[in-house]
């Protein structure tokens, strides 16, 4: 009597849980109210008849007896999102290696950076599977292309503009809810984007907080649009390595005015450099100007350096468009802060 007791109370417990959690049926963007329209009764009722044999989500069966419309379990997503945004570099470290030089990475913490713009078209598929009804597991799987726009002020004026592809991997965690006709959902992910100039893969860190309402198309409850409005936030490990060709770290527009760079050099030398600095400069900066002064494309230039976006938040606005529960089609677009974004993205969902 004692075990039948708990059991009940387990049930009881668990399915009031799900209650508070269950009404967000996928990702970002559909939602069941509980105070269903007239019009809609009969659906709900037909809901509540389901007879879910399915592993997946756990909790599945509970669910259809409450009268929530969950989503099939497994989905298969596919992206493609640009993005814009500021970076801050810091501890800088510089190298040279040609076929007479290998100078290691040495500190040069007297270079100053002005505006330094990533800007990244990315694509990804990303296959998914609803655990329970209210918590989502998925991986992310792509790759992309990277430019990154680096502007040195000080000692000379120089700007570095870098082009890569990319390879990304990574796991996500999205858990989702609703109270009254909002919903909401908080989705977590850890990516690791292998740029092809760089020694190691950088890992980001990405957190998703979103607030929504779902509308219902009158005569197919299976059809719905949601909008939505959020906030992102985005780190990244901060220290990066890697070895460039000169020729392909300077744009044709340095080396057209390459004469001036070098005058620019020698001039901070002689009259403004510290004698520390002019130690450190001996060292690795002066071989650096060298190779450009004698257009020496080939010469590598090891660095290494701590780097970070430069605003951690910015604000997002979707929307989504379900046409049945088997296709979903939404964007996103980062708006507010200093970084920029647009997502679009086409997923189709299945039973297992």
């Amino acid at each position: 009597m004692n075990d039948l007791f708990m059991t009940i109370v387990k049930k009881t417990t668990l399915l009031f849980f799900l209650s508070l959690l269950i009404p967000v049926t996928t990702l970002w963007g559909q939602y069941v109210n509980t105070k269903v329209k007239t019009k809609h009764e009969a659906y709900k009722d037909s809901l509540k008849q389901v007879e879910y044999d399915y592993i997946f989500p756990i909790l599945g069966q509970g669910a259809y007896k409450k009268g929530f419309d969950i989503p099939y379990p497994a989905g298969l997503m596919a992206n493609f999102m640009w993005l814009q945004q500021n970076l801050v570099f810091d501890n800088m470290q510089l190298g040279v290696k040609t076929d007479n030089v290998d100078i290691p990475l040495t500190p040069v913490d007297f270079i100053e950076f002005g505006e330094n713009i990533n800007t990244s078209y990315a694509y990804n598929v990303r296959p998914d599977l609803w655990v329970l009804p209210f918590l989502n597991v998925y991986g992310i799987f792509g790759g992309g292309q990277s430019n990154t726009e680096v502007n040195i002020i000080a000692p000379i004026s120089l700007l570095s503009i870098v082009d890569q592809d990319l390879r990304t991997a990574g796991v996500g965690v999205m858990g989702a809810g609703g109270i009254g006709p909002i919903w909401f959902s908080v989705d977590a992910n850890w990516t690791w984007s292998k740029p092809e100039l760089l020694d190691k893969p950088v890992q980001v860190n990405v957190l998703g907080i979103r607030f929504g309402h779902t509308f219902t198309f009158k005569e197919k409850p299976e059809r719905n649009f949601a909008l939505w409005a959020g906030a992102m936030s985005m780190k990244m490990s901060s220290e990066t390595s890697g070895e460039i060709k000169l020729i392909d770290a300077l744009p044709p527009e340095a080396w057209e005015r390459k004469d001036e760079i070098v005058t620019d050099y020698y001039d901070w030398y002689e009259n403004e450099a510290t004698p520390p600095q002019k130690i450190v400069a001996d060292q690795v900066l002066t071989p650096i100007v060298e190779r450009i002064d004698a257009a020496d494309g080939s010469t590598i230039i090891r660095y290494g350096m701590d780097k970070q976006v430069e605003q951690q938040w910015n604000g997002t606005i979707g929307g989504q468009f379900q046409l049945n529960k088997r296709w979903m089609f939404r964007s996103e677009a980062g708006l507010i802060g200093n970084r920029k974004s647009f997502l679009v993205s086409i997923n189709y969902r299945f039973l297992l």
